[in-house]
C-alpha cells in the first residue's frame, strides 16, 4: 500500500476557526488530498490551492445542497461512497457526517473529533428535531450516527469539552490535542493593524460568530435591547443574520466578512467580548485574549479551557437575559482591571495553544502509525 493520506471534512463552503485548522494540516501534508461532500468555491477560497474530491452532492443544485434540512438525508450516503482504498491514512475532521467513511484493513482512520453531531446529541431543541415528522429519521440518524462513530481506529478532540461529550455519547476515549493558534500570523496582523492606526470612537462590546441558532446570539441581543446605552458590534454571518436584524435596536450593528487586520481592530478598542455559547473550543476567544480584548462567557465548554477567569475574562451562569445582565454590571466595575491583566496574560495564554505545539503533538501521535 502507498502511503497516500486524505483529509476529510464535512462540507467547505466557509471560513472560520475550523478552516485554518484545515489549512494547518494542508501544510503538514501538502500532498494530502482533501475529499468533502461539497466545496463551494466562492464562499471558500482559501481551499482554492488544494486538490478536493467531492461527493455526488457537488452535482445538487445550491438550494438543495446548502440547505442543511433538505440535504441531511443524503450525508451518510455521501461519506460512505468515498474510496480510501489507495490510501494509508485518513484524518476525518468532523462536527457530524465525515467519520463515517468506510476505510478497509491496512487503512488507519484518525477522526478529529470538532464535537459529536449537535443537531442530533447536544442541541435538538435548538433545531426542532423532536416533533413528529422528524422523529422516525432522526432515530434513524442517531443509529447510523453511533455506528458511524465506532469506525475510527483512534480520536483526536479539540478540548476535554468534546472529549467528555465523546465518552458520554458514544463510549469512545480519545486525546486532546487543541487546535493550531497561528501566534506568528496573528503577530502581523497585530502590527499591520496598530501602523494602520485606524481608529474606532464608539464604546461597544463586541461579538464574533457565526449566526446560528446553537450559537445563542438571540440571548446577547435581546439583553442589549434592554440596555439601549450600551452598544453592541455583532461581527459574522450565518442564517440567524435576518432574523437578528429583525429584533435589534438601533444601539446593536451588524458587520460581516472583515478582513483578519479589520477583525483585529475591533477587538483592540472593544470593551469586551460576549460568547453566549456552550463552545466545543472557543477559537474566538483566543484572538480576543491575543488583541489585548477582555471576555465575558457562558461557563459551559471550551471557554473554561481557554480563558483564565478574572485574569482575561470573566463567567455568567445562566443562558438567560438576566444572568448576562448581572456579570454585565459587575463587569463595568472591572473592566479596567481586566482590561491591564489581559494586556500582560492575553498572548502568553494563546502560547499554550499555538500553532507549533499542534504540529508538534500531532505528529507526535501520528508516527505511532508509521
Amino acid at each position: 500500500m502507498s502511503h497516500k493520506i486524505a483529509i476529510v471534512y464535512d462540507w467547505i463552503d466557509k471560513w472560520g476557526g475550523v478552516e485554518r485548522l484545515l489549512l494547518t494540516l494542508h501544510e503538514i501534508f501538502p500532498e494530502a488530498d482533501f475529499f468533502s461532500s461539497y466545496y463551494d468555491p466562492k464562499n471558500a477560497s482559501w481551499a482554492k490551492q488544494i486538490n478536493i474530491k467531492t461527493s455526488f452532492i457537488q452535482k445538487f443544485p445550491d438550494f438543495i445542497k446548502k440547505n442543511r434540512k433538505l440535504s441531511v438525508p443524503l450525508y451518510p450516503f455521501a461519506f460512505e461512497s468515498f474510496n480510501f482504498g489507495d490510501y494509508s491514512l485518513v484524518l476525518s475532521v468532523t462536527s457530524s457526517f465525515a467519520k463515517g467513511i468506510i476505510t478497509k484493513p491496512g487503512t488507519k482512520h484518525i477522526c478529529i473529533l470538532l464535537t459529536p453531531t449537535r443537531f442530533l446529541w447536544i442541541h435538538p431543541q435548538v433545531y426542532k428535531t423532536n416533533n413528529m415528522l422528524t422523529k422516525p429519521y432522526i432515530n434513524y440518524l442517531k443509529k447510523w450516527d453511533n455506528i458511524a462513530a465506532q469506525r475510527p481506529d483512534d480520536y483526536i478532540c479539540i478540548s476535554e469539552t468534546v472529549k467528555k461529550r465523546l465518552l458520554q455519547i458514544h463510549d469512545r476515549t480519545g486525546v486532546v490535542i487543541y487546535p493550531p493558534f497561528d501566534i506568528h500570523h496573528w503577530d502581523k496582523i497585530k502590527k499591520q493593524a496598530t501602523r494602520n492606526k485606524k481608529q474606532i470612537n464608539s464604546k461597544y462590546f463586541l461579538v464574533v460568530s457565526r449566526l446560528e441558532p446553537y450559537k445563542k446570539i438571540n440571548l446577547v441581543v435581546e439583553t442589549f435591547n434592554k440596555h439601549p446605552k450600551k452598544n453592541l458590534i455583532i461581527i459574522g454571518k450565518g442564517t440567524e443574520l435576518k432574523y437578528l436584524k429583525s429584533i435589534a435596536r438601533s444601539n446593536i450593528t451588524f458587520l460581516q466578512d472583515l478582513t483578519d487586520e479589520e477583525l483585529a481592530t475591533y477587538y483592540q478598542f472593544a470593551q469586551g467580548l460576549i460568547m453566549s455559547q456552550e463552545e466545543d473550543f472557543g477559537y474566538v476567544a483566543l484572538e480576543a485574549q491575543f488583541f489585548d480584548c477582555p471576555i465575558i462567557a457562558y461557563r459551559k465548554g471550551g471557554t473554561v479551557e481557554t480563558i483564565i477567569e478574572n485574569q482575561t475574562g470573566i463567567f455568567f451562569e445562566n443562558q438567560t437575559v438576566d444572568s448576562l445582565t448581572y456579570v454585565l454590571i459587575q463587569y463595568d466595575k472591572i473592566k479596567k482591571d481586566l482590561k491591564k491583566r489581559t494586556i500582560i496574560l492575553g498572548k502568553k495564554q494563546c502560547e499554550l495553544f499555538s500553532k507549533v505545539k499542534f504540529v508538534s503533538n500531532l505528529t507526535n501521535l501520528l508516527r505511532r502509525y508509521e
